[in-house]
């Protein structure tokens, strides 16, 4: 509990710092979210314009259903590696922002 109001001055002190420290690496982890996802837009787009041009190239039903099976099971193992990679993004930044934290909340578990 806090005793004077020194230690209240530091309290805030170090949880405006905390804080701080937070929100850094929440604009740090926010930017790499958002520059992973243009990434995977830009690709998913450009490998589905591939798939229509060749689809459009197909000569035969069956060509152009080998294509369309080959582009749907190229997209969907991109989405699932792409959200497992989200997924990690968003677990690391959940992690640096409570690091800044740790230390107060520990001070009020004694």
């Amino acid at each position: 509990m806090v005793q004077s109001a020194e230690e209240l001055q530091k309290l805030s002190k170090d949880n405006i710092e905390a804080a701080v420290k937070s929100f850094g690496t929440l604009s740090k982890s926010a930017q790499a979210i958002a520059v992973e996802i243009a990434d995977y837009t830009k690709a998913s787009f450009e490998q589905g314009t591939a798939a229509l041009e060749k689809l459009l190239g197909a000569k035969t039903l069956e060509q152009a259903i080998e294509i369309q099976q080959s582009y749907l099971k190229t997209a969907y193992e991109g989405a699932v590696a792409q959200a497992t990679k989200l997924g990690e993004l968003y677990t690391e930044l959940a992690k640096e922002s409570y690091k800044p934290f740790e230390t107060s909340f520990g001070k009020f578990g004694r």
